[in-house]
C-alpha cells in the first residue's frame, strides 16, 4: 500500500477490513481541500450483493468495536451500493456495475489516490 502512513487510522483500518472480506480495488482518496463534505473516501467492490453487504456489514462491526459509529449508513438492504458516512471518512462499497455507473475516482479524479493490495500484511 503506497502511502498508507500518511492516512488516518480509520482508512487504513476500513480499506484492510474490506480486503479481509475479499473486495477488490480497495482505494483511498485524499479529498482534504477538494471536498467540505468529507476529508477521505474508501472505496471498494465486491462481486455480488451478498458480498457487498458483506463487507460493509465487517466493516461496520469491526469499526464499533473500535469506538468508530457511523453517522448514517444507506444501502446496505439492496447491497448494490453501500455508504458508511463517518463524517471525516466516507466508505463506498460497490457492486461493479454501480461502481462504474457512478464512475467516482473520475468524479474525484484530482485527489490524491491510495491504492490498497489485494492482500493485508500479515502483520501490523
Amino acid at each position: 500500500m503506497s502511502g498508507e502512513g500518511e492516512l488516518p487510522r480509520a482508512v487504513v483500518r476500513a480499506g484492510r477490513l474490506a480486503l479481509e472480506r475479499k473486495a477488490s480495488d480497495v482505494v483511498a482518496l485524499d479529498l482534504r481541500g477538494i471536498s467540505s463534505a468529507t476529508d477521505y473516501f474508501v472505496l471498494a467492490s465486491g462481486t455480488s450483493d451478498v458480498q457487498v453487504k458483506a463487507i460493509a456489514e465487517h466493516i461496520l462491526d469491526e469499526l464499533r468495536g473500535e469506538g468508530e459509529k457511523p453517522q448514517h449508513v444507506e444501502g446496505l438492504e439492496s447491497g448494490r451500493w453501500v455508504l458508511l458516512d463517518y463524517v471525516d471518512m466516507v466508505v463506498h462499497v460497490f457492486h461493479p456495475q454501480a461502481r462504474s455507473f457512478y464512475q467516482l475516482e473520475s468524479l474525484w479524479g484530482d485527489a490524491p489516490r491510495t491504492e490498497f493490495e489485494d492482500a493485508p500484511p500479515a502483520e501490523e
